[in-house]
């Protein structure tokens, strides 16, 4: 039996299973599914066409479902945000729908998805993913299967990062990043990478 705050909002056609909790002042909209033993955390809003999976816990004032950002949308187009099974969200995190009609923003199974991270539209996170704080997801980025991204780190829109690799805080990830890599500093590992270009068009 879900067990809800007497403050929480839970709109009528929102489906809540087994032991789902929650808190004081959240707002769980209409189209709203939650999977048995999932935890809602007070003040989150979970909304739009979002499918959240058992045993997740979403933490205190975590936005999820909200509609995207991107200018391209058009009001009435029906999207969709889905959320895999034990996967945490912590709080102020932010996932938006799709823009296109049809489009999903995912984010897979036992993922950890900490304070601040932003996933835009049509962001798809695999499995075992981790995002550390403050990181930023820009549209239709690909984050792959246990793939970790350090603090404040930044994804270019359409990016992929591959299975098993690592990304070091404050990174910008501007273009795809191979499975298996760890890729730290990119600023500076291109900045140095380009001085040495120059240095070898100068004396040759």
């Amino acid at each position: 039996m879900a067990k809800i705050h007497p403050t929480a909002i839970v709109e009528d056609g929102a489906k809540l299973g087994e032991d789902v909790e929650i808190g004081p002042c959240a707002h769980i909209g209409p189209y709203v599914s939650l999977g048995d033993g999932t935890t809602v955390g007070q003040g989150a809003i979970i909304d739009g066409h979002t499918k959240i999976g058992s045993k997740c816990q979403i933490f205190p004032y975590a936005l999820i479902g909200m509609k995207t950002q991107d200018l391209k949308y058009r009001e009435g187009s029906v999207s969709y945000v889905e959320i895999g099974d034990r996967t945490v969200i912590r709080e102020f995190a932010t996932v938006h729908l799709g823009t296109a009609d049809g489009e999903k923003t995912v984010i897979g199974s036992d993922c950890l998805f900490m304070a601040y991270c932003h996933a835009a539209h049509g962001c798809i996170l695999g499995d075992h993913v981790i995002c550390s704080n403050c990181v930023q997801l820009a549209g239709d980025v690909h984050i792959e299967d246990w793939a970790i991204i350090g603090g404040c780190a930044a994804a270019h829109q359409f990016c992929t990062v591959g299975r098993h690799s690592m990304t070091g805080g404050m990174s910008k990830i501007r273009q795809d990043a191979q499975f298996f890599l760890q890729r730290y500093k990119i600023k500076m590992v291109c900045f140095v990478t380009s001085l040495l270009v120059m240095t070898l068009f100068y004396f040759l």
